[in-house]
């Protein structure tokens, strides 16, 4: 019987060691999960949802309108910033006017006062009529300076309405949601009808038609892949790893990291890894965000 145990345990030993050696040539190199560049579009005014036919699951094309926000009450104000300005605008040649008449007066009361100061000096007038043109003159020139003031400040009020109605114009301009980026919507946050707000989320989107899968390698492993290195790519199927793929690195970590703990066995978790994007090309939407799959190197002669 002890015979019969050691010939029984040697044979399961044999067995094993066959096993693992057959099976280590078709060993992952790399195992991960397949994530999206995800994007968040949010409101950039504050209104009434009058547009807003995003669904989850659409494919929305890159520059699309998404979502119109109420804008009444900013063109109202539009109107009244337009108003405003065209009136400024009408003061200027008002100001002009009027600094122009008071001009034509210092000419004549100028010309007074050469007339009087003859006057005065053979004696035929009075000295006091040739002191009250002087200060009318006086006065008429403070009311030329007092005019000239206030052209700059009619021009520095029609800059700050111009700036007003750029302002405004602007905030009309983001009450139209333009979709940033070609590709799915993820999830949705708001309903046509709804009141939303500056910086409220609508929608999250991302481009599924390339994915990256995200897997972790160790220091050892890092000399045998570069940035635009070709690998192969593993799914699952019906069976395990059924489909292959063809991706290509496209980052690499600089900064070593514990494995994350639904990659590897909790031995391994206490392990550095370097974390590493492989990117893969998605046509058919066979991948989806969050599914698993591994990688394989491609050997020398694979290119």
């Amino acid at each position: 019987m002890k015979h019969f145990r050691k010939a029984f345990c040697s044979a399961c030993i044999l067995t094993s060691l066959v096993l693992f050696g057959c099976g280590g040539n078709g060993q992952p190199d790399g195992y991960g999960n397949f994530e999206s560049t995800e994007i968040i579009v949010s409101s950039e005014a504050s209104g009434k949802l009058l547009f807003f036919p995003v669904e989850e699951g659409e494919k929305l094309d890159k520059g699309a309108v998404a979502a119109l926000v109420d804008t009444t009450q900013l063109h109202f104000s539009l109107q009244q910033l337009l108003a405003q300005q065209k009136g400024m605008k009408t003061k200027k040649p008002s100001l002009r006017a009027e600094a122009s008449v008071y001009r034509q007066q210092r000419s004549n009361l100028e010309q007074d006062v050469l007339r009087y100061r003859r006057l005065v000096a053979e004696g035929a007038a009075p000295a006091k009529q040739l002191e009250d043109l002087e200060n009318q003159v006086k006065v008429v020139e403070r009311q030329i300076a007092s005019v000239a003031t206030r052209n700059p400040e009619v021009d520095q009020e029609v800059r700050s309405i111009e700036a007003q109605i750029l302002r405004i114009r602007d905030q009309i301009k983001r009450s139209s949601v333009v979709n940033p980026s070609t590709g799915v919507v993820l999830a949705a946050y708001a309903e046509e009808g709804e009141v939303t707000a500056y910086g409220k989320p609508l929608y999250r989107i991302a481009d599924l038609d390339s994915m990256y899968l995200r897997v972790y390698l160790s220091g050892s492993q890092l000399a045998s892949v570069a940035i635009g290195d070709s690998v192969d790519v593993l799914v699952d199927g019906e069976k395990p790893a059924e489909h292959k793929l063809s991706g290509r690195v496209s980052w690499i970590s600089s900064k070593a990291e514990f494995t994350p703990k639904i990659i590897q066995t909790r031995e391994d978790r206490v392990t550095m890894v370097y974390a590493v994007k492989v990117l893969v090309k998605n046509p058919d939407g066979l991948l989806k965000i969050g599914m698993p799959g591994e990688i394989r190197f491609r050997k020398a002669t694979e290119g």
